[in-house]
């Protein structure tokens, strides 16, 4: 486990809410930024600020170093072969529409065929929903079980001669149902099938190696690993990039323009169109060294132990069920209260300082696959605690009591 005194490092965690000590547990929807992050956002901008890649002054020249270091930065996170395979966005939302507006119109026809699985959230979802109408294409869907698992018996009937992309999560943001995601890639690839995934629920929990599992596409958000909002990556293989249209235009995307026409910059430049978000992405370069630091290893060992025992203490609890058993999960706990409505039981929670999400957590479909408006779902960071759980606890009996 790691140190309880990890939590000194991030100053959000020292306040209190409703008067009491906050239990924060609501990071799969965004996670708390460390002091190291922070300190380099007010630096950026208290000393360096200036656009990039246009000026000759000094402080250009040094965003310019940090923003393209940032680059790097993300590279090896991944352990992509090269720098360029990496474009900002502004997240793993902006990313898929990124690739269904590029990769997607230029390979989807009237008739073919999109899979995705039913426990994408909405972001890798409706870009494909929308693509698919445009094209007069059909959205298939891989089935999961009551467990919340992928029913993988049905991927090879699902792969046909007209599936074009298959996009999936990594790790589900409603279940934390890790997927198989190097399986499900080969044997996409075994149909010549090339494949998006939705990397923003594992890269602040696990080691990706975006080489290793033979990704085309990978894509993730800062402020799901302790980074900046507003800002993101995706990797794609260099071959796949240089293929693709440009996805926006403007300033710093093109190499020459006339009148006439406009020939475009070499990648990544020629996705990044306007000013990039800087201090965001050197602010995510932080928070990467951040993560590095402590040790994804330990942290997933720490994450794990947390699950383990959430598990059995909410477990316990009469009238609770969890929604979603997978046997390999990240640390999410999803879960209902019988009789009580999961907002219901989010706003209790939170007048005893414990922070969680209720709802249907962007992935409707899912949750009408269980039969239900929503769940409350408590998800676990680097920082949380045994005390954190206890307290989640001590505030579902209090939320029976309340109701009865």
């Amino acid at each position: 486990m790691l140190p309880a005194s990890i939590k000194d490092d991030f100053p959000i965690l020292r306040r209190e809410v409703r008067g009491r000590p906050l239990r924060y547990l609501d990071n799969a929807a965004t996670t708390q930024k460390p002091k190291a992050v922070l300190d380099t956002l007010q630096r950026f901008y208290a000393e360096e600020n200036a656009n990039v890649h246009r000026g000759v002054h000094h402080l250009s020249e040094r965003a310019t170093l940090a923003y393209d270091a940032a680059r790097e930065r993300v590279r090896r996170y991944l352990n992509a072969e090269l720098a360029e395979e990496i474009v900002f966005v502004r997240g793993t939302t902006e990313a898929v529409n990124l690739i269904a507006a590029t990769l997607g119109r230029s390979m989807v026809k009237a008739d073919d065929e999109v899979l995705i699985t039913a426990l994408e959230h909405h972001s890798n979802l409706v870009p494909w929903q929308l693509l698919c109408q445009e094209k007069g294409a059909q959205l298939k869907v891989l089935p999961i079980n009551d467990r919340g698992e992928l029913v993988l018996d049905t991927l090879d009937a699902l792969l046909t001669p007209r599936t074009r992309l298959f996009a999936l999560t990594h790790v589900s943001n409603a279940l934390g149902t890790v997927t198989p995601v190097r399986e499900l890639i080969q044997r996409a690839h075994a149909h010549g099938v090339p494949v998006v995934v939705d990397g923003a629920q594992a890269v602040a929990h696990t080691k990706v190696d975006v080489r290793a599992l033979d990704a085309d596409f990978y894509a993730f958000s800062g402020h799901k690993v302790y980074g900046p909002t507003g800002i993101g990556a995706v990797y794609g293989k260099r071959a796949r990039w240089e293929a693709l249209p440009p996805y926006q235009s403007g300033g710093d995307m093109i190499a020459d323009v006339s009148f006439e026409e406009t020939t475009f910059a070499p990648m990544p430049a020629k996705f990044e169109a306007g000013t990039p978000n800087i201090a965001g992405a050197i602010g995510l370069a932080a928070a990467l060294d951040y993560v590095e630091g402590v040790g994804l290893e330990a942290i997933a060992a720490h994450e794990h132990a947390l699950l383990e025992q959430g598990l059995s203490l909410l477990g316990a609890l009469p009238g609770l069920r969890l929604v979603g058993t997978p046997a390999e999960r990240a640390g999410v706990i999803s879960f209902v209260l019988e009789g009580i409505h999961p907002h219901d039981v989010g706003t209790l929670l939170d007048g005893a300082g414990v922070a969680v999400r209720a709802g249907h957590h962007c992935a409707q479909p899912l949750m009408t696959r269980f039969g239900l408006p929503g769940t409350v779902r408590a998800s676990l960071g680097l920082y949380n605690t045994e005390a954190d759980l206890l307290a989640l606890r001590d505030g579902l009996i209090e939320a029976r009591r309340f109701f009865g």
